[in-house]
């Protein structure tokens, strides 16, 4: 079983691609388990509206556009991270209970390590779709990649609170997660542009002769 990178170019379909069926199995298995009995259902509906959207996209357009197996692994890493703040509803991850004991923090601030997760493991998939689709240079893709990322963090600020206010006015402070906070958009945002500097940082010390490999294979 092979493993490709950006570098190497897409993965198998998946037919053949058994770390992916694995990949997706788990996660499904797990989005089951966590889709019984989360704190609230209405919550969880609402944060899972996005995800539905996500996961249609990425497997309507998949015969026509196959990322690397290691975007798909930092995808799913994503999107179980979000499953669990759906489940729990963000400001009550006992995850970020822990954290806010061990590190005597003022609030659970599972929402922030999700929003820098965000940057830090979904930068490299768009930093593989610009390179492949745009055929752009290795520097632009990597600012190109930056600028969707953290656009795409602040809309989706942005989209949160219109879905809130016209889906369920009443879950808005729990569906977005404010917990008193007025800033915390702004402060989620900035996580999301904190993860993606680490990552594309690291693409690019790591990576340089990447985009001309795939650019060549694909050529």
């Amino acid at each position: 079983m092979t493993f490709t990178t950006l570098s190497t170019g897409p993965g198998p379909s998946l037919g053949q691609n058994r770390l992916l069926q694995m990949l997706l199995g788990g996660y499904l298995l797990l989005w089951i388990v966590l889709a019984i009995s989360p704190v609230d259902r209405q919550d969880w509906l609402l944060e899972n509206i996005l995800t539905m959207v996500s996961v249609t996209l990425l497997i309507v357009t998949y015969r026509r556009f196959r990322f690397s197996d290691l975007s798909y692994v930092l995808i799913i890493l994503f999107m179980i991270l979000h499953a669990i703040g759906a489940h729990y509803t963000y400001s009550k991850v006992p995850l970020g209970f822990w954290l806010q004991e061990v590190m005597d923090l003022d609030r659970n601030h599972y929402d922030r390590l999700v929003h820098f997760a965000f940057g830090l493991l979904l930068a490299y998939p768009a930093y593989e779709l610009v390179l492949r689709c745009a055929k752009a240079r290795h520097g632009w893709a990597l600012v190109l990649a930056a600028s969707t990322i953290v656009a795409m963090s602040g809309s989706f600020e942005v989209l949160e609170s219109c879905v809130a206010q016209i889906v369920s006015p009443e879950l808005g402070a729990a569906y977005l997660g404010t917990q008193g906070d007025e800033w915390d958009a702004q402060k989620d945002t900035t996580m999301a542009i904190i993860g993606v500097l680490i990552s594309l940082g690291f693409a690019f010390l790591i990576s340089g002769s990447n985009g001309k490999a795939v650019l060549h294979a694909e050529g």
